[in-house]
């Protein structure tokens, strides 16, 4: 059994930066205007330097095999959450089923996934992380932006077209097939603001936190959602992967990576989109604390 203090410290810290954000909103540090100052600042600067940061890897691995293999099933599962948010929450309540449909997209694994993939699985999990991380980066910028972009049913191309964060993924994945390398200047300028998401993204989620009805923290369509994004989406994969019998290594990472709880992007867009940011926040919130318990018990599982 593989310790899992790591991931324990990782989750503490986001409550943390959440209970920061809480503070400062609380006391009007962070104002009603200044949750909109801070959504553009993370939206149009921090996530796409970070994200442009992520794809910026060595993909000359030994094991080719296992990279396409995770890269497939990566590939798969976003189109599976992508389909699925599409036909599966027509019963919620209207104003929370385009959170669910993004929130079912994109989970955390950037920010909490990485770290313990490496933790758990070594180098070669960090690696493999960051191939399994590329479709999702591209799915959420997408097909899961447009699920907020819509307008009278239709989707706003333009919106998607011209998002920086959906630049940032194209730059990168033109990066890495071409195995171009940028200056060491400007890559350890992308890496600096970039490693700002995490504290900035955690504490905006804070700040909607604190202006959120605690009822949302139980709603049926909060635990509803947690169920989807912590047991029944990990749990679909792994029984993919025994049927297909996919590499154990790429079958025990892309559960983990799977069973992430909601990303912080979902109350950021939601705020940006006018949105059930409240709502987005406390998906959010309820799907980390519970990420808690349903990460090492996956863990106890699969290793």
């Amino acid at each position: 059994m593989s310790d899992m203090s790591p991931q324990v410290l990782l989750v503490g810290k986001l409550f943390l930066l959440m209970g920061l954000g809480v503070l400062l909103r609380r006391r009007n540090i962070i104002p009603e205007q200044g949750k909109k100052l801070l959504t553009d600042l993370v939206i149009n600067l921090i996530l796409p330097c970070s994200i442009l940061s992520s794809f910026l890897v060595e993909l000359t691995v030994t094991r080719l095999r296992q990279t396409a293999e995770i890269f497939v099933l990566s590939v798969g599962i976003q189109l599976f959450s992508y389909l699925w948010g599409l036909f599966a929450y027509r019963r919620c309540a209207p104003e929370h089923k385009t959170v669910m449909q993004y929130a079912t997209v994109c989970s955390n694994s950037g920010i909490l996934g990485t770290p313990i993939a490496e933790g758990i699985f070594g180098a070669e999990g960090t690696l493999l992380a960051a191939v399994f991380l590329i479709p999702l980066r591209v799915v959420m910028w997408t097909l899961g932006l447009s699920f907020f972009t819509r307008k009278s049913g239709k989707l706003s191309l333009r919106k998607i077209v011209t998002h920086p964060c959906i630049a940032a993924v194209l730059i990168g994945l033109l990066l890495l097939l071409t195995g171009v390398h940028l200056p060491l200047l400007v890559t350890d300028t992308l890496e600096t603001v970039g490693n700002c998401n995490t504290a900035v993204s955690m504490v905006l989620v804070g700040s909607i936190v604190a202006d959120m009805e605690p009822r949302l923290l139980i709603h049926r369509d909060t635990l509803c959602y947690s169920g989807v994004r912590l047991v029944l989406l990990p749990l679909l994969v792994l029984l993919v992967c025994l049927a297909l019998h996919i590499d154990p290594l790429v079958r025990n990472l892309s559960i983990v990576l799977t069973a992430m709880p909601a990303g912080a992007t979902t109350s950021i867009l939601a705020l940006q989109y006018n949105g059930d940011a409240p709502f987005a926040s406390a998906c959010t919130a309820v799907t980390t604390v519970l990420s808690l318990a349903a990460i090492p018990l996956w863990c106890a599982v699969l290793l």
